[in-house]
């Protein structure tokens, strides 16, 4: 405990479930579509290669609505966005700039995660009250401020890191592009992910914050 900062316990929601619901995301929305595209871009060609990878997420999304389980917004919001790069790809006719879009993306990420972080206005702390109900005066500590600024930084460097490898990947070819954004780029983003929550938690402990994983979701 920080001398001056009362000990503090801040209950976590129950990971398991969380980590279930990104993995599948992950599986359905990256794995997958890159799976699908790097074996029919070779198979019936690039048009419908990349309709195919498409036409998977509208799947997924018509089974989760039959079957009335809950539509993740993330999972919309990635869909939509596959929409798009491929709108852009079939009208140019390229395969190529369906994969550079996401390059083009993780650039943006950058320059948003460093931008706020040299603002001295995290994305992060936004992002992370959507998941961790922190009380507003542990949000004015010095300490958990520069906390989010640090992972903020560590995030947007990642996005720098996977914007170079994706692109110096597909500026060697199609299939190599395809193993970037198909592999690199989830298993760099897990790394990040487990890298910020790690430096988040000895963050918030060395200011007396302790961090408490419960047993049950809230209803």
């Amino acid at each position: 405990m920080t001398a001056g900062h009362p000990h503090l316990i801040v209950d976590l929601p129950p990971l398991r479930p969380a980590l279930l619901s990104a993995a599948r995301l992950l599986l359905e929305t990256v794995v997958i579509p890159t799976a699908l595209l790097a074996v029919l871009m070779h198979l019936v060609g690039e048009s419908w290669a990349i309709a195919a990878a498409v036409g998977w997420c509208y799947f997924v999304v018509m089974v989760r609505w039959v079957r009335g389980h809950r539509m993740p917004g993330t999972l919309l919001l990635c869909t939509g966005l596959l929409t798009g790069r491929a709108a852009v790809a079939l009208w140019m006719s390229s395969a190529f700039v369906f994969l550079l879009q996401p390059v083009l993306g993780s650039v943006c990420m950058a320059a948003l995660f460093l931008g706020s972080a040299a603002l001295g206005r995290p994305v992060t702390m936004r992002l992370a009250r959507d998941f961790v109900a922190l009380p507003t005066h542990v949000l004015r500590r010095w300490r958990v401020r520069r906390m989010f600024r640090d992972v903020a930084i560590i995030w947007g460097l990642s996005r720098v890191a996977d914007a170079g490898i994706s692109f110096g990947l597909l500026h060697i070819g199609l299939t190599e592009g395809l193993f970037a954004r198909g592999i690199v780029s989830p298993v760099l983003t897990l790394v990040t992910v487990g890298l910020c929550s790690y430096w988040g938690w000895r963050s918030l402990r060395s200011d007396g914050i302790r961090l408490r994983l419960t047993r049950r979701a809230a209803a």
